[in-house]
């Protein structure tokens, strides 16, 4: 039997025990109107629509197609409408499983069927990025020829886990995350639908809550969550499922916690206050309740870049880089990974020495530009690289810095109206005694004061 993980004897188990099955697989789309979400990839004539044979056929086929999104967001889900949709051949691989003899297997029996019987194959492979770079190449005259049509998934930047030659071959499809109201309406359908729990209990709404928070916009989590709490309350008899037996089936507590009131600003305050304070045991605390409550992690990934800035700044330089490879690095992966890269630039800011003098500098130099201490630019600053602009003095007398030791030229370079006027203040923590060292000599220098320079 060719690898096929919907067999014709899966379905006919699942037809007569639908219980045999688990509730994310009975849950399964049977169409493409029916799947939760991706909405700006079933759009008429889209790529998907046109593999299932909507559209109608003509010179230009349907093209093969990369699917990349995090896990439980539907990659699997649309590879098995299309499926049970399409009249095409359909064979399933696993990379995790499969090789390059398995690959030429399935090639082979494509260029068969579609020579016999005039039948295209479309070959879903999932985990394509768990593929070595031989592996992918042997994908390539296949999707080249069109002897098969590729529906490829993967979890990773295809950018950096597929090979060029295979990605130019295809079209890059990004899924979405799953939003709370495509969960929400899921957990209707699962709880109501004879496929589903049938009506056999009611789902209220701090359960549902509870329910959308664990699943952090993993479809196949909430619907096993549910699985479990149904069956928790079918067990005591119970006509609903409570919190209380929804947390005992997934072992996972309730956190109090709406992001959308108070509790979603308390926690993000105190997240930066604790990495303030330098206590990186209370900033970790906060940063699992966020996670545990379904908090966005580009939200806590924006938070941590600020706090770079504004409680660190040049007492560690490298704060600001850490945030921002953090807030990167989530965008790319997601959850439950990007808790990882959440903890380390949390626990590196936590610890780092902190300054908030740059902070302070630039809201300082707002103010006074904002009360009207501006001033025009000193003449010998203006641009003077426009005919004319030597009749009116402008660049007359300025000193070039690279011309002189040091560098540096006793020359004025602020409006007369802040003159003199310092902003920035420089603590002596960290990294920032250096600049504040830096920040002495060289205005020593600018004001013509005897200095070195160095």
């Amino acid at each position: 039997m060719e690898p096929d993980l919907f067999t014709a004897a899966a379905e006919e188990r699942q037809a007569k025990d639908p219980s045999a099955s688990p509730l994310a697989v009975r849950m399964r789309p049977r169409n493409l109107d029916d799947v939760v979400g991706q909405q700006h990839l079933l759009r008429p004539g889209s790529p998907l629509r046109r593999l299932v044979g909507e559209g109608g056929s003509g010179p230009a086929g349907p093209s093969s197609v990369m699917l990349w999104g995090p896990p439980g967001i539907g990659k699997t889900t649309l590879a098995y409408v299309v499926s049970q949709a399409t009249d095409k051949r359909f064979v399933e691989l696993s990379a995790i499983t499969a090789g390059v003899k398995e690959v030429r297997s399935v090639i082979d029996g494509a260029r068969r069927s579609s020579g016999a019987y005039g039948k295209d194959t479309v070959l879903f492979l999932d985990e394509i990025h768990r593929f070595s770079k031989a592996q992918q190449d042997s994908l390539l005259p296949a999707v080249e020829n069109r002897w098969v049509t590729l529906i490829a998934a993967t979890t990773e930047n295809p950018y950096f886990s597929v090979i060029s030659p295979l990605l130019s071959r295809s079209l890059l499809l990004t899924l979405e995350p799953l939003t709370d109201d495509d969960l929400r309406g899921l957990l209707h359908r699962a709880v109501e639908d004879e496929r589903g729990l049938g009506g056999a209990v009611t789902l209220p709404e701090d359960a549902e809550a509870h329910l959308l928070r664990i699943a952090g916009g993993d479809a196949r989590r909430a619907l096993t969550a549910l699985e479990a709490g149904a069956g928790a309350a079918l067990a005591k008899g119970e006509p609903a499922i409570s919190l209380a037996s929804l947390e005992e089936a997934v072992d996972r507590a309730a956190v109090k916690y709406d992001r959308d009131g108070d509790q979603h600003y308390d926690v993000a305050s105190a997240l930066i206050k604790s990495i303030r304070g330098s206590d990186v045991d209370a900033a970790l605390h906060y940063l699992a309740r966020m996670i545990e409550a379904g908090e966005d992690p580009r939200f806590i990934a924006r938070r941590l870049m600020i706090s770079a800035s504004e409680d660190i700044g040049l007492a560690d330089p490298t704060a600001l880089q850490t945030a921002v490879a953090a807030a990167q690095a989530v965008a790319m992966i997601g959850f439950p990974e990007a808790r990882i890269t959440l903890g380390q630039a949390t626990v590196a800011l936590a610890l780092a020495p902190k300054s908030n003098a740059a902070y302070k500098a630039i809201d300082a130099a707002l103010a006074d530009v904002r009360a009207g201490l501006a001033g025009p630019v000193p003449p010998h600053l203006r641009d003077s690289h426009y005919q004319g602009s030597a009749k009116l003095g402008h660049g007359q007398g300025y000193q070039y810095p690279h011309d002189l030791p040091g560098g540096i030229a006793a020359q004025q370079y602020a409006p007369d109206a802040i003159h003199g006027k310092r902003y920035y203040e420089p603590t002596r923590y960290g990294a920032e005694a250096r600049y504040a060292d830096v920040a002495d000599r060289v205005r020593s220098r600018l004001n013509g004061e005897n200095g070195s320079g160095d």
